[in-house]
């Protein structure tokens, strides 16, 4: 729990489940999300091992999030939670 257990992680880690996504496309996918909570929380997950980051030496700066294998261990959680949540919205 002490590696997922934010608000913000699980819906970063899940949002990745299907694949990489660069910076800015991953934020804004995370409804209500500040850019500096954002930046801590990638940050968190990336010395954890549950997320790689690839910079690219272009400009502007293009960076990429994808999860580790550690991260996509977590894959059956995360769509577990998901299937969970959205039952819980039906009652």
């Amino acid at each position: 729990m002490n590696l997922i257990g934010t608000k913000w992680k699980p819906l970063i880690l899940f949002h990745l489940l299907e694949g990489g996504l660069r910076s800015g496309v991953l934020q804004k996918k995370i409804l209500g999300i500040s850019n500096k909570m954002f930046t801590q929380t990638v940050r968190q997950l990336e010395e954890d091992g549950l997320i790689t980051r690839k910079i690219y030496p272009v400009v502007p700066p293009k960076v990429e999030y994808q999860l580790s294998t550690r991260g996509q261990s977590l894959e059956a959680i995360l769509r577990a939670l998901d299937q969970w949540g959205l039952e819980d919205c039906k009652s």
